[in-house]
């Protein structure tokens, strides 16, 4: 789905990654589920590309729900994994603490985990060999992804700002849609390692500057990254 030139969503409000396209070849940011690989297919295939124009893939973070098809693109193409130091091993292993869900709805979760099924969610591959990352690195990739660090909802949490695209990926450091609850609107997102650090990682995020804020899970924002970031504390408050 072409969001806007440049930006591309693979995925829907449940779960979602993104397509940076560009005269350079692809970035892509997070590979959701492995069931996202169709997605990714036929996206390209509506770009007249194809996964040899994939450049680099970045991910948010290390967790299943964002790392689905990057195991085998990575093998399969040999499309280089990029991930903070911090989450190299849950990258690599999913070992991760575990968090609080928090509060849910009968409906909402059920959604989310049908969702998954569907999606092949149980069947996510760890990446077994990743291109650790670094806070502020530019990535010698198309569109020269930054790396934000967003520490909280796990250690090597960032965001990626893609100046390029008008546009800044947040993974699960935010979400526009609580899975577990169905509740709408910028908010914090659920199983985060360390609630309060991810709040003050709202910081970095308002200082970026962007016309597109890109959650995991959830709807885009088309608003600026500073007015995302304190709905998520008036709605954290």
């Amino acid at each position: 789905m072409k969001l806007a030139p440049h930006l591309h969503r693979l995925g829907n409000d449940v779960v979602a990654c993104y397509l940076v396209d560009t005269p350079e070849g692809i970035t892509l940011i997070d590979a959701g589920l492995p069931g996202h690989w169709r997605d990714l297919q036929r996206e390209l295939r509506s770009l007249g590309k194809s996964a040899e124009d994939i450049k680099g893939l970045v991910l948010t973070h290390g967790d299943s729900d964002h790392i689905g098809f990057a195991e085998r693109l990575r093998r399969e193409h040999g499309v280089p994994i990029h991930v903070h130091a911090a989450d190299a091993v849950r990258t690599r292993t999913g070992e991760k603490p575990k968090t609080a869900a928090g509060p849910m709805r009968i409906g909402p979760a059920l959604g989310f985990f049908w969702y998954g099924l569907r999606k092949n969610g149980l069947r996510t591959a760890h990446v077994r060999e990743v291109v650790e990352v670094s806070d502020g690195q530019v990535l010698d990739l198309p569109g020269n992804p930054v790396i934000v660090p967003m520490p909280g909802h796990s250690p090597g949490s960032v965001a990626v700002h893609v100046p390029l695209a008008d546009a800044v990926f947040v993974g699960d450091a935010l979400t526009t849609r609580h899975v577990l609850t169905g509740r709408g609107g910028p908010q914090p997102a659920p199983f985060t390692d360390d609630p309060a650090e991810s709040l003050a990682s709202l910081e970095r995020l308002a200082a970026l500057q962007a016309s597109w804020v890109l959650p995991g899970h959830g709807a885009p924002w088309h608003g600026s990254p500073a007015e995302v970031a304190e709905a998520v504390r008036q709605a954290s408050a």
